[in-house]
């Protein structure tokens, strides 16, 4: 390069690609196991792919090489489609994305992952082509002199200002062709040269010409967000997905009548229902879209029906006091601190329903987060209705697990318990984690427990278990763990969910670290488990 830039100038283009989603930057996986868990976070969820550009100009100044650099980057927008685990296998093994951020190419066969792309495709495949082609003509073709126009505005003293720079980028390599062809779009548009397009720009009352806003449609959809959760709820508590499960498809008269509701009232909530893609709409009817029939009616292994209910039924009205929580920093809810949800006996079947669904859904993924083959017993607190403990028992056959919750809570498990082996290994014992002796186990389990409950209570909990695990055991944290900057991944900020139900919080991995080191427990080490939950294993250390 030294030598050449004595004869010409060189362009330099480094380029490097990255995929994030909810905060988490996805390099190249390591090995199969990473790119399943990379995909596994794109599964069915929108995600953003990132380029930054580096183009560096060389030339000789004064017999010695010279350069200036010019940045930008390029953002995409990327959904995949909901994918069974077959085909995510079936596309690691391929060997495909092992080189590829993300894990997957878009111009090869990771293009059958992808439902849509907002933005530039050549981004996602690896260079923003469009984007670099306009910085070089900015770089190299800047607008010249005569391109400034003057624009006055009554007494206001004119002021120079750029015109569109597409005339230049739409033309011809030849600036001085590129102006002639901007000058003739104008005239067919029926302007001058000091025309400005309606809708795209205008002058403000310094006389600034200024590029009127993107309109901000996402902003808008956060802003009316509440409502499409709102027709959600009201979709499951009327059993709209229960009923087209069994019967289907139904036109809105006939979905009125079974769910004792008004025509007009019905038909509008079920194009809501379309329009947010929980629904399919048909000459013929209405029918549930296959995430509904998984997900949205009541009776299905990973219903999430209870804990829409719940969320419509509590953690709404808790929402509405938001601004009070954040005031006084504390949990309020109608004026008085919020109870624990198991506390009411009205609340606490659905409560129930609500954790063993959303259990489910990560419950295999926690029990594979780690190897736990070396463990024989292990003892879930607070594991409700045992679903974590199923996972467990399926992928380990070795492993025996007792279920530790409140009395109340394991007179209704029978509810929730499928008929199968799987469940021999498994026994319940009511009891409060706090007061009442723990049983032996080499392993014990504490899953969405820790963040529920103040410091104070988390020591003296840790404190129990460290008590009753012997040296060698472990301790299972499944939580969601916070960056270091203590950003949280997911769609929803949890830290708002604790601030206004409950007096715990998240912690980030050196706090756990740093906790569980207190109460003995060592090598602790950290795997992902999901889009919203980690898992955090440590080892108890023999006394000093």
């Amino acid at each position: 390069m030294h030598q050449k830039d004595l004869r010409a100038p060189d362009v330099v283009i480094g380029a490097d690609t990255i995929v994030t989603v909810g905060g988490l930057i996805l390099e190249k996986p390591v090995d199969k196991q990473d790119a399943y868990r990379m995909l596994s976070r794109l599964n069915g969820k929108e995600h953003s792919v990132f380029t930054g550009v580096a183009i560096v100009h060389c030339c000789t100044k004064d017999g010695q090489l010279d350069t200036e650099v010019s940045e930008f980057h390029e953002e995409t927008t990327v959904k995949f489609s909901e994918l069974s685990e077959e085909l995510l296998w079936e596309y690691i093994d391929s060997g495909e994305p092992m080189d590829k951020a993300g894990g997957y190419g878009i111009q090869a066969l990771g293009g059958m992952l992808v439902e849509y792309v907002h933005g530039d495709f050549l981004n996602v495949v690896g260079f923003p082509l469009n984007h670099f082609c306009k910085k070089l003509v900015e770089l190299y073709y800047p607008p010249r002199r005569r391109d400034v126009q003057r624009v006055k505005h009554d007494s206001i003293p004119p002021v120079d200002t750029f015109e569109n720079l597409s005339d230049t980028e739409q033309g011809s390599s030849d600036p001085a062709q590129g102006n002639e062809g901007g000058s003739h779009r104008r005239a067919e548009a029926g302007g001058d040269r000091g025309q400005i397009p309606a809708g795209s720009q205008g002058a403000d009352s310094n006389g600034t010409v200024g590029i009127t806003p993107q309109f901000p449609a996402g902003l808008l959809e956060l802003i009316d967000g509440f409502k499409a959760s709102k027709a959600l709820f009201t979709a499951c508590k009327l059993k709209v997905f229960d009923v087209l499960k069994d019967e289907a498809p139904l036109k809105a008269m006939d979905i009125a009548g079974k769910i004792d509701a008004s025509v007009c009232g019905t038909e509008r909530l079920l194009d809501v229902c379309v329009a947010l893609g929980l629904l399919e709409k048909a000459d013929r009817g209405y029918c549930n879209t296959d995430l509904a029939d998984l997900h949205l009616a009541s009776d299905g292994e990973y219903s999430l029906h209870g804990l829409a209910m719940h969320s419509n039924d509590h953690a709404w009205n808790l929402f509405t006091d938001l601004e009070l929580a954040v005031r006084e920093g504390a949990n309020v809810a109608f004026g008085r601190k919020a109870e624990h949800p198991v506390q009411s006996k009205q609340t606490k079947l659905q409560f129930m329903r609500a954790m063993h669904g959303l259990t489910n859904l990560t419950a295999r993924q926690v029990a594979t987060a780690f190897d736990l083959s070396r463990f024989t017993s292990a003892c879930d607190l607070g594991g409700c209705t045992g679903a974590l403990a199923r996972a467990l028992t399926q992928q380990y056959p070795r492993l025996k697990v007792t279920v530790v919750d409140l009395p109340e809570v394991i007179e209704h498990v029978p509810c929730f318990q499928p008929e199968g082996r799987q469940t021999e290994r498994i026994s319940f014992v009511p009891g409060d984690f706090f007061k009442d002796d723990l049983p032996e186990a080499e392993l014990y389990l504490l899953s969405r427990i820790l963040h529920e409950w103040p410091d104070d209570k988390v020591h003296e909990l840790l404190s129990r278990v460290s008590g009753s695990c012997k040296p060698g055991g472990g301790i299972l944290v499944a939580e969601t763990v916070l960056e270091e900057n203590r950003a949280a991944r997911g769609s929803l900020p949890a830290s708002l969910n604790l601030l206004v139900r409950t007096r715990g919080r998240e912690r980030s991995l050196p706090e756990y670290r740093r906790l569980l080191e207190q109460h003995g427990f060592w090598d602790v080490r950290l795997a992902h488990a999901g889009d919203r939950l980690d898992v955090v294993l440590g080892t108890r250390a023999s006394p000093p």
